[in-house]
């Protein structure tokens, strides 16, 4: 969302944080019609903006602290999230990967994975592989809804195997 930001407007995000701070506009609705009225910015470059100057959106907190919470009571299921974590990141170096609230992103260009626990003994996985026909194993997208176009059920660190990770590493690669 930053480089988009930037190719959009010509100006990086601490320059844009730094504006809203200017302004001492303080609500976040306030902030988002400033940025679209005073700057034509779109309402998701704005919105954006928004929660980063306030600090207020997932990615401002600490990404221990996120991944501890997502965990709590879920704990037996950490091992399998850090097995994922350690082969997707493995697959390049252009990968971000944001913490959230209720899930992890991983992203290319475009996000092409979602790691969120969904249950105290299950992990879904969200891949995005467009017109990629479902099977018993990689299920519609489920409760991932648009963000992903499937759904892998994970409930033991086994799961996380080759098949797994071909059609993780597939999800990458058409991530570009």
């Amino acid at each position: 969302m930053e480089q988009g930001l930037l190719e959009k407007t010509g100006k990086d995000l601490a320059h844009w944080v730094k504006v809203v701070k200017t302004s001492k506009i303080e609500k976040h609705k306030a902030i988002i019609d400033f940025l679209k009225s005073e700057h034509g910015f779109t309402y998701g470059f704005a919105n954006f903006v928004a929660h980063k100057a306030r600090q207020s959106d997932a990615a401002s907190h600490d990404a221990e602290d996120l991944l501890a919470e997502q965990y709590r009571g879920k704990e037996a299921l950490k091992p399998i999230y850090d097995e994922l974590y350690k082969q997707i990141a493995n697959l390049g170096n252009d990968i971000t990967i944001t913490p959230k609230k209720a899930a992890v992103s991983f992203i290319r260009k475009h996000q092409f994975a979602l790691v969120k626990p969904a249950t105290k003994k299950r992990i879904d996985l969200g891949l995005k592989l467009k017109a990629k026909p479902i099977n018993d194993r990689l299920g519609d997208s489920g409760s991932f809804g648009t963000m992903c176009t499937h759904r892998v059920q994970i409930t033991a660190i086994e799961d996380v195997d080759d098949e797994l990770m071909g059609w993780v590493k597939e999800a990458y690669e058409r991530s570009v």
